[in-house]
């Protein structure tokens, strides 16, 4: 009797958990892509780093996918951050490169990328996502085309400017387009970091896109004191005095390992998050840095090798300005502890989530999506060739091939302008030029690179201004 009793309840509680186990499976995917400002590729411990602790990094490539050819979009912020959204590299993209713009406030702020743009914000918010950028955006001021309310993010908090961006202790932040008066008296760190956990919480239930970009460990090198933990007092120190761009630093090995350390204790707390949300199974978490590391407010890279095996700094064209850590966590379709040697670049992001919610790739777009690099599902597509520019230090261009790299350097001053040419598959600390040794393989090349390149109307070479 009794089982006559529970056998329809069991097959309707049966039912109904099928019911939720199709529904989960079927559910968009979450995406958050963390982008750490000016960390180093060699500061992470799966890449090789001893001294700084970053436990949490780590256990996201443990249980993740790590990419060990993995490239920034440009070498410096703004580029960088527009290669992301627009799935341009920067022969192509509107923004190029670091170029203030006076907004309404009669502040400077960035060149505002163009509302013709289409950015991966855009195709999400087309597909139902809730979308947010949380921390520095760097691609248009207050009031501008530029905002991220404008380029399809709904929710905007943090640094509009690069600029401002230097102040960890800032005069002001902005909510959307609302400025809040912060009187340097809080750490933004922190701030961006429970703004960006607040919007996972608020938004759990539904299918959404955060561009989580910190900006750590950018100079200013500065933090609050009861932040520095075990590496207060433990290097001999040269310490930063104040000056016009960055503020004093008595400490700035341990206040820059420190910063560090504290962005790998927030990462933590976002995938704590995730797991009691319910939603770590199906989010795709990425986590990169904007460009290679920097030698400024005090920071002496080398003291930790910030930068691994790599030739150069921010700025640089050579590896060591654009390499960038790279680890993609995705319990649901990622292999934990995997590896891959895919060659891929920031301009490969929007192709990617195209290819995960079933977009076409707008027209224009130089990068592929390597979805199937992380998933292992299908025959992953390689690229052709990477490209970058740079216009600043003289003028730069790069191209890569094959892992043979060809370097443009002093494009505005021809009668220093030189071409260096490496191999990186046997020498990737770029310390061998073998341009004379290989002519024919340096003039094909020069070909592709000169050929990638197409003249813009705000960034322009020399010789494209004088014709």
């Amino acid at each position: 009797m009794l089982a006559k009793f529970y056998l329809p309840l069991f097959l309707c509680l049966l039912l109904q958990l099928n019911t939720f186990a199709l529904t989960e499976k079927n559910k968009p995917t979450n995406v958050i892509y963390i982008m750490a400002d000016d960390l180093g590729i060699g500061d992470i411990g799966v890449y090789g780093q001893t001294v700084i602790k970053t436990p949490a990094m780590d256990k996201l490539a443990k249980n993740g996918m790590v990419f060990t050819q993995h490239y920034s979009g440009s070498t410096v912020c703004a580029p960088s951050r527009c290669s992301i959204v627009t799935g341009k590299h920067t022969g192509h993209a509107y923004i190029r490169g670091n170029k203030g713009d006076k907004c309404t406030d009669g502040l400077v702020y960035d060149y505002p990328l163009a509302d013709t743009e289409i950015t991966v914000a855009e195709i999400l918010k087309s597909k139902n996502y809730s979308t947010a950028c949380i921390g520095k955006w760097g691609l248009g001021g207050p009031g501008s085309v530029g905002h991220p309310n404008n380029q399809g993010f709904d929710y905007f908090f943090g640094y509009l400017g690069q600029g401002h961006a230097h102040r960890f202790f800032p005069e002001f932040l902005f909510e959307n387009n609302t400025k809040l008066e912060l009187n340097k008296e809080v750490y933004s760190h922190s701030l961006i970091m429970d703004k960006a956990l607040k919007y996972v919480e608020e938004n759990a239930d539904k299918p959404f896109f955060l561009y989580l970009t910190p900006t750590i460990p950018h100079a200013d090198i500065d933090i609050p004191k009861e932040l520095i933990g075990e590496y207060d007092g433990k290097f001999y120190e040269i310490p930063h005095p104040d000056g016009k761009h960055y503020v004093a630093q008595p400490q700035p090995k341990a206040v820059y390992a420190a910063m560090v350390s504290l962005l790998d204790k927030d990462l933590q707390r976002m995938m704590d998050l995730l797991e009691e949300k319910g939603i770590l199974e199906n989010t795709l978490v990425i986590f990169t840095s904007d460009n290679g590391n920097h030698k400024e407010g005090g920071h002496l890279p080398e003291h930790f090798d910030s930068n691994g095996p790599y030739r150069g700094w921010k700025r640089d064209l050579y590896d060591g300005g654009i390499r960038a850590p790279f680890i993609v966590h995705w319990p649901a379709k990622v292999k934990p502890g995997s590896v891959s040697y895919h060659v891929s670049a920031f301009w490969d992001f929007l192709p990617t989530v195209c290819d995960l919610v079933g977009e076409p790739v707008p027209e224009g777009v130089d990068g592929i999506s390597y979805l199937s690099a992380i998933t292992g599902e299908n025959m992953q597509n390689k690229h052709d060739h990477l490209y970058w520019e740079f216009h600043e230090q003289g003028g730069k261009q790069a191209i890569l091939k094959d892992n043979w790299k060809l370097i443009r350097l002093n494009v505005n001053n021809p009668e220093i302008e030189k071409y260096e040419l490496y191999n990186l598959s046997a020498d990737p600390g770029e310390m061998f030029d073998v341009s004379a040794q290989y002519p024919a393989l340096y003039s094909e090349l020069k070909e592709v690179l000169l050929k990638s390149h197409k003249t813009s109307s705000i960034y322009q070479f020399k010789y494209e201004r004088e014709n």
